[in-house]
């Protein structure tokens, strides 16, 4: 209950309503989980042969291989999770929005249903295009520099961390336009404020990078930082549009309030 005096949730029950938050979230990605570990592991779907499409054209006609019994299992749990993340996010990004609601004004409810389906769809769109073409093109430039004396024996449990990274990455970067378009709308960021941290973001691009994609500097730079900065110029513009209309709206009410005034 909130305390009657300030209006406000004391700090245990917040605690108390982030648990259960975290609960359903958690609870959510395990049953799309399930519901993805259904599909992967049933050998009429082949759906591990599907998703290493990608990397057999560079095998020389081989396939990929593994070194150890359980990898095969352990690919698929793999995979199970990066599609049971997919399908959970609405469901997890509800869970956030119902926790931070309660700060929020009516009008900035309004945004919760469009935000929560722009990112499903951009945060799928993300590891979708990872997969069919940014990931096709990363290993062509990536298998064209080894040396000729060597032969490439790629193991399964190798390509598909790298892959579910990737994917997972790429999803996760595509929600940045609309969570700045989501902060800009709710009067939190400015075109002007992200525009003074370029130089920030371009550093923190390299970073994510790094992390994302460790001792290899060529596929971090080319594939992974510049994309992420890019989408951080496509966020600026996104901002801009976002706040004149924000500031035209505002004007459009100021008269109204004037005229209620007097």
């Amino acid at each position: 209950m909130t305390d009657a005096k300030s209006g406000e949730m004391p700090f245990l029950e917040h605690l108390e309503e982030l648990r259960n938050r975290l609960l359903w979230s958690v609870g959510a990605l395990f049953i799309c989980m399930l519901v993805a570990m259904i599909v992967v592991f049933d050998p009429a779907r082949d759906i591990i042969g599907f998703l290493a499409d990608p990397v057999l054209p560079f095998l020389q006609g081989n396939k990929l291989i593994y070194t150890h019994p359980a990898d095969t299992a352990t690919i698929s749990l793999k995979v199970a999770f990066g599609a049971g993340l997919v399908m959970a996010t609405p469901v997890i990004g509800y869970q956030l929005w119902a926790f931070l609601s309660p700060a929020l004004h009516r009008h900035e409810k309004k945004l919760v249903v469009p935000v929560l389906l722009g990112a499903t769809l951009l945060f799928a769109s993300g590891v979708v295009i990872a997969w069919r073409w940014m990931l096709p093109v990363m290993l062509k430039m990536l298998f064209g520099i080894q040396s000729a004396s060597m032969t490439p024996m790629i193991s399964a449990g190798e390509y598909f961390s790298f892959m579910i990274t990737i994917c997972l990455a790429f999803g996760a970067i595509a929600q940045i336009p609309l969570i700045i378009l989501a902060l800009t709308a709710l009067g939190l960021v400015t075109p002007s404020m992200l525009s003074k941290f370029r130089r920030h973001a371009m550093v923190a691009s390299i970073l994510v990078s790094a992390i994302v994609t460790p001792g290899d500097v060529l596929s971090m730079t080319v594939f992974m930082a510049v994309p992420l900065y890019g989408l951080y110029e496509v966020s600026i513009v996104v901002s801009w549009v976002t706040y004149r209309v924000r500031q035209r709206k505002s004007r459009a009410t100021e008269p109204s309030i004037g005229g209620a005034g007097a």
